[in-house]
């Protein structure tokens, strides 16, 4: 069974950076979109970035950052990177493949924008 694991939140200060990680297990990377999500609290877990086999990406409207996504084969792994963050991005980040739920969601990574 497919598994994901994301590293790489934390704190930030208001126009920080962060790199979260996405480690999966399988190959699945190079045969689907991947995808990172975020949830806050309160609100329904929204799409933030995808990617897909042909490295093709979009962004959401509400990420603003601007945030990169891009994904590592050979590693299995899909990362976003998050620069200029705002007050209004922290939430719980994770990943999964497009569509959404087609995969074991992993734990996620908290972000958290203070100053």
């Amino acid at each position: 069974q497919v598994q994901l694991v994301e590293s790489g939140g934390g704190l930030v200060q208001p126009g920080g950076s962060l790199t979260l990680s996405c480690s999966v297990s399988g190959s699945v990377v190079r045969l689907v979109t991947m995808a990172w999500y975020r949830q806050a609290p309160g609100k329904q877990r929204e799409l933030v970035a995808s990617i897909s086999p042909n490295n093709d990406r979009d962004y959401a409207d509400a990420v603003t950052g601007p945030f990169t996504i891009a994904k590592a084969h050979a590693w299995n792994s899909v990362t976003l990177f998050m620069t200029n963050l705002k007050p209004e991005d922290p939430a719980v980040y994770s990943c999964n493949r497009i569509p959404p739920n087609t995969l074991p969601w992993g734990e996620g990574n908290q972000v958290t924008v203070s100053s």
